[in-house]
């Protein structure tokens, strides 16, 4: 598993706030920031509760072939859209009983909490229940919207038929995210239980499932409130809105005993290599192999939204590349790893500006039959660290990035005052965002605090966006990055964002904490968690958001990249905003010489008319230092500028309600300072669907055993050659020592 032994509990006080107000002088700002960093080494070690219960679900296993995620016995799946697949959609209007749940039986761990859950449950998870009391509730949704309680519980109920196509075959419950915690029961029957809010899950549902009656679902959503309690993540300070409940959607998925659990793709500028999880679900062994082939993919505004992988395809489309595998003898309930590698000359790569995509197609034949097909999207691209410049590098060449942040969180309201709230529920939600977006000129956005909804790298692969995504260890602090680290929530967390997004070539970057203190312990937590990044994927740059005041701050140490928050002239510093972002940024390159720094915000409020003005004047003057830094400059450090934020949201910091940040108000409306970024920014990006970018290109098998074979000959070359070397050279020494020496 990915836990290790929890932390003994200790005593409590109480949640502390920060405040600030566009009407209070600069010098009480700065004093606010200071009293912010007390307060969250205080509050680290003085919280309400930290009893520890809930253990993780997620673990990783040898198997044939390699090392494959678990989770509630299952192999972690692909959450791509299967159109080849049955597929019943849950969302819809569900019962639901909004109730405020003991934390004692929320966090009672395994293997007491199903039985005790179920008996708690009292009958709702039978179809017999009288939920006439009940009120009902659009799923996905939230239990929550602002400005209600920032917390709170429900039972949440669906029926639900099958059609008689769905017998035979196997069937997986799958959840997009439910925040915080999840309990679930079919058909009476407990199936488990899920921490975290914004990550997927699945369970194994073949035997639970029944056929020509109705089936009911159950879930029990608990939202424990931010500093409440230490052990939860995030844990006390944060600036969102906490939307509780069924945020994402909830599906069945029917597949062959024989099926691609997932294929995950490491891509390279010259060839990309295929790792395909299989498993066999039925009684009895089965003999297998592989169609894998690579096709060109074309994004148009007509396909840009269909969440079908298979859509992108063209009508006259032929692979570029393909290979058949012998996946060799699946026992009875086997799950292995077989690994294919393609060769390409001159692949179309991705890149914001051009988002060449390519579809990935795999067909699992039994028997000389294909029995289940499996697509999805990646992208040839790479993302590294010239350590000598430093310089970004995107496909090898340097590169400088312009973003702004964005919340999961639907922004478009009339009302200019407040946006309309409740997170993201489709492709439309997410493309007003984007379309914001692309006409600032982005080419990079920084998703949330926490995992985004899965619709942002889908569409942001498609347009051209990169990102930077992370988890929501956000204000953390010495013991609650223990905790979070020695209870593996955090490492699930990261886990299960990795495997989600592995094959989209816009995630560039993972983030691991935001604006936290400690030195030793949070650069243990950054290791744990780079490693940990490394070993599942390895093909994005890690980082994290630090204080731009602390220009001491050596965190960053096992991170690819230095990232930092600056606020000089707004939370802190003087009225010299340039001359002291130049300074930071100057001292910070001294400490990092060999690593890019990255300003992963900058940015001021503007909740007046006199806001509006202030909000332009800084990111003039921030962006002007942060601009003669960037990293294709000759002596150029700086490899990404992020505006905070693209759009207004709503938070939970007391006394504020909605924070304005944005460059746009919540009518849609552009602030000032939308026009000087605009004018400020590149333009190119983000527009894949208008340009209809069709990947090409040819690509060839390679042959691992060959190569394998090959490398082995070498090594014997080698070995041998220096041997013989080596003894030519005793040998001279040798007959040298006989003459003696001369008279």
């Amino acid at each position: 598993m990915l836990n290790g032994p929890p932390p003994g509990a200790s005593g409590g006080c109480v949640y502390g706030q920060w405040k600030r107000s566009v009407n209070k002088p600069l010098a009480h700002r700065v004093a606010l920031v200071t009293l912010l960093a007390l307060d969250l080494t205080l509050l680290g070690s003085c919280q309400t509760q930290t009893t520890v219960g809930l253990p993780t679900t997620l673990g990783l296993r040898s198997v044939r072939g390699g090392e494959v995620a678990f989770q509630d016995g299952l192999p972690v799946p692909s959450f791509t859209y299967q159109a080849s697949r049955l597929r019943l959609d849950l969302a819809g209007s569900w019962e639901a009983e909004l109730v405020t749940f003991q934390q004692e039986a929320t966090f009672l761990a395994p293997p007491a909490r199903g039985d005790t859950l179920t008996a708690q449950a009292g009958g709702r998870q039978a179809p017999g229940y009288d939920t006439s009391g009940w009120s009902r509730m659009a799923i996905p949704g939230s239990l929550n919207p602002p400005p209600g309680p920032q917390s709170g519980g429900a039972w949440l109920r669906r029926h639900f038929d099958l059609g008689p196509e769905w017998t035979g075959s196997a069937i997986t419950l799958k959840f997009g995210a439910v925040n915080y915690i999840a309990d679930v029961w079919l058909n009476g029957t407990y199936l488990g239980f899920h921490e975290g809010g914004s990550t997927p899950f699945a369970f194994e549902v073949t035997n639970n499932v029944l056929q020509g009656q109705t089936n009911l679902l159950l879930v029990r959503v608990d939202n424990p409130a931010w500093g409440s309690r230490n052990d939860i993540v995030p844990w006390g300070l944060a600036d969102w809105w906490n939307y509780g409940g069924i945020t994402q959607p909830v599906w069945l998925e029917g597949h062959p005993d024989l099926y691609v659990v997932r294929a995950d793709v490491t891509p390279h500028l010259d060839s990309a290599e295929i790792s395909v999880v299989l498993g066999n679900q039925s009684n009895t062994a089965a003999n297998t192999s592989l169609s894998v082939s690579i096709l060109p993919a074309a994004v148009t505004p007509d396909n840009v939204t269909d969440p079908d992988p298979k859509s992108q395809l063209p009508a006259d489309a032929v692979p570029v590349a393909s290979d058949t595998l012998d996946a060799g003898q699946l026992a009875p309930g086997e799950v292995t790893r077989s690994q294919a590698s393609f060769a390409f000359a001159s692949p179309d790569l991705w890149t914001p500006q051009r988002p060449a995509l390519y579809l990935l197609h795999i067909t699992v034949n039994q028997a000389g039959a294909a029995v289940d097909d499996y697509w999805d999207t990646f992208g040839f691209r790479t993302i590294t660290v010239d350590t000598g410049a430093p310089k970004l590098l995107l496909n090898g060449e340097p590169t400088y990035f312009e973003g702004a942040a964005l919340h999961d969180e639907r922004a478009f309201n009339p009302d200019p005052s407040r946006p309309a709230g409740g997170p993201w529920r489709d492709a439309a939600d997410v493309m007003h965002s984007l379309d914001n977006a692309r006409t600032v000129n982005l080419t990079l956005i920084r998703a949330d605090h926490h995992p985004p909804n899965p619709w942002l790298p889908l569409l942001a692969d498609r347009l051209g966006f990169a990102l930077w995504e992370e988890i929501p260890l956000y204000h953390y602090t010495p013991e609650t990055f223990d905790i979070a680290l020695r209870r593996g929530i955090a490492q699930q967390m990261l886990a299960e964002m990795v495997l989600r997004d592995m094959n989209h070539p816009s995630v560039l970057f993972h983030g691991f904490a935001n604006e936290s203190t400690g030195q030793s312990g949070r650069v243990q937590a950054m290791q744990t968690l780079r490693d940990l990044d490394r070993r599942l994927d390895g093909t994005r740059l890690t980082g994290q958001a630090a204080y731009g005041f602390d220009i001491t701050d050596r965190s960053s140490d096992p991170l690819d990249v230095a990232g930092f928050t600056f606020y000089y002239g707004v939370f802190y510093g003087g009225s010299d905003v340039a001359g002291q972002t130049q300074q930071a940024l100057a001292s910070l390159h001294a400490i990092y010489p060999k690593k890019p720094i990255v300003a992963l915000e900058f940015g001021h409020w503007a909740d007046s008319p006199g806001g509006e003005a202030a909000q332009r004047a800084v990111f003039q003057d921030t962006w002007g230092s942060l601009d003669a830094a960037r990293d294709t400059m000759p002596d150029g450090y700086l490899g990404f500028d992020i505006w905070w934020s693209l759009e207004d949201y709503w938070t939970t910091r007391p006394g504020i309600q909605v924070e304005r940040f944005g460059l746009f108000r919540p009518d849609g409306t552009r602030r000032p300072v939308a026009d000087a970024v605009t004018a400020s920014f590149q333009p190119g990006a983000g527009a894949g669907d208008r340009k209809q970018i069709r990947s090409g290109g040819a690509g060839r098998p390679l042959n691992l055993r060959s190569r394998s074979d090959l490398f082995t000959a070498y090594l014997l070359y080698g070995v041998l050659s220096t041997f013989g070397l080596l003894g030519g050279i005793l040998i001279v020494m040798w007959a040298f020592g006989r003459r003696g020496p001369r008279s």
